[in-house]
């Protein structure tokens, strides 16, 4: 008799270790989370685009900031002229705008140029913008520069 409870009480053990778990073990997802958190906040700042320049200083207040990524031409003291991060020549400038206009959703676009080239230069870029069918230009310059205001 006491061998029957013995096996019975065996049972009863086994089939609660058996148990399927019903709780959710968060422990391993939170720690991936965070991992991920912490690579696209290094990462983030990275991605924007990287032309070296050297762009006048204003006292002009941020634009505010758009749903989709902006669409950015850099003119360089050098000369090129670079679409994101694509250095592009200037005839086909047009041609390449015109193609990127009709996938956006706004024709906003920000123009980056060096303060050391020729306003000309400038003009001339923001002409083809125009032309391409972008009429909302954004000139982009560092924050810090002179007030006129007295």
């Amino acid at each position: 008799m006491a061998d029957v409870v013995t096996r019975e009480r065996r049972k009863g053990r086994g089939r609660r270790r058996n148990k399927p778990m019903a709780e959710i073990n968060v422990t391993p997802f939170v720690d991936v989370m965070l991992v991920l958190l912490i690579i696209f906040m290094v990462a983030a700042p990275l991605l924007t685009v990287g032309v070296p320049l050297e762009l006048p200083r204003t006292a002009a207040t941020a634009v505010p900031s758009e749903p989709e990524e902006p669409l950015v031409i850099s003119v360089t003291a050098e000369g090129p002229i670079v679409l994101m991060n694509e250095e592009i020549a200037e005839t086909e400038l047009v041609s390449k705008l015109q193609a990127v206009i009709g996938e956006r959703q706004t024709d906003r676009i920000f123009l980056r140029a060096d303060g050391a080239i020729p306003y000309a230069r400038v003009v001339q870029v923001m002409g083809a913008m125009n032309v391409a069918g972008f009429t909302n230009i954004v000139l982009v310059t560092d924050a810090g520069g002179p007030r006129m205001d007295g």
